[in-house]
């Protein structure tokens, strides 16, 4: 794969840009980084039901597609106040997120009984839609989970937020993951890593995966002696959620890859130049933050 510096840019101005915006939603405080995965979890959505749409030949109806995004939504919001720390927030606590459950269900009901109404939607492409509950909402829900980790309140006040270090190391690391990969690969890529996505080698691929996790984790370790982000997790994890985000992510890009491949699209959309539609852009993170939320939570 020829390296060409006029697609390099382009891709590499809208990844600077993406990235001020995604740190401008962590580092603000937790409000905006919903808001941000807020417009996300849309566009991925809307993306998707396009996706779906041209693989099986078929249209769904906008009611259908409304019902999907807000069931998602409503499972995005209860991951985000899954928090003792939120508490004072909702009042009732345990009887608000009950009620978010019971919401969420009874729309996923009204959903199982209309789909099973509609005869001109094939089953396949319904459980595809079934799917992206987990495969979008699931996953912007545990990023935004994440988000509120490690945020000390003294009554309404916000004393400690390092809430943002985790989002952070895992969008960092699928960022120079994806230009490292890109860059070696244009330089000494020769063996296809997918027929899903044949400018992607073998080498960039290790190459990126290497290089994201030197980086960043060094990068983080000198971060967390600082206090600039969580500083009470060993050095090594610092080394090993890049690992995991890196590999993961790069799995999440070839599954969109194939998805754009069934449905004959180059792009899931044109929103960001040189990178595509929404899908396009955070297809690494759909599957890069459950794999490091489970490390997370199991394990760190």
């Amino acid at each position: 794969m020829a390296f060409n510096l006029k697609t390099f840019q382009t891709r590499a101005l809208t990844a600077i840009i993406f990235a001020a915006v995604m740190l401008v939603g962590l580092l603000w405080n937790q409000w905006s980084f919903l808001i941000l995965f807020s417009i996300i979890h849309f566009g991925c959505w809307f993306e998707y039901f396009k996706l779906i749409e041209k693989i099986y030949t078929t249209k769904i109806d906008t009611v259908v597609k409304w019902l999907f995004v807000i069931c998602g939504y409503a499972l995005m919001i209860i991951l985000f106040f899954k928090y003792r720390t939120y508490n004072f927030w909702i009042g009732a606590g345990d009887i608000q997120l009950n009620l978010k459950w019971m919401f969420w269900v009874g729309l996923l009901l009204l959903l199982f009984v209309f789909l099973f109404q509609n005869k001109t939607i094939s089953n396949k492409a319904k459980w595809m839609c079934l799917g992206g509950l987990i495969y979008i909402s699931l996953s912007w829900g545990l990023m935004l989970n994440l988000r509120n980790l490690w945020i000390d309140f003294e009554g309404f006040k916000v004393i400690k937020d390092f809430g943002h270090t985790i989002p952070i190391l895992i969008i960092a690391s699928i960022w120079i993951n994806d230009t490292m990969a890109y860059i070696v690969g244009s330089l000494i890529g020769k063996t296809q890593l997918s027929k899903y996505s044949p400018k992607k080698t073998w080498e960039g691929t290790i190459g990126g995966i290497l290089l994201s996790i030197c980086a960043v984790g060094f990068l983080f370790t000198q971060l967390s002696k600082n206090d600039v982000v969580y500083p009470f997790v060993q050095q090594k994890n610092w080394f090993i959620i890049p690992a995991i985000a890196s590999v993961f992510g790069t799995i999440g890009d070839l599954l969109e890859s194939k998805l754009k491949r069934m449905a004959g699209v180059k792009d899931s959309g044109n929103i960001m130049p040189g990178h595509g539609g929404f899908l396009d852009r955070f297809d690494s993170l759909l599957l890069a933050t459950p794999a490091v939320w489970l490390y997370v939570y199991l394990l760190l």
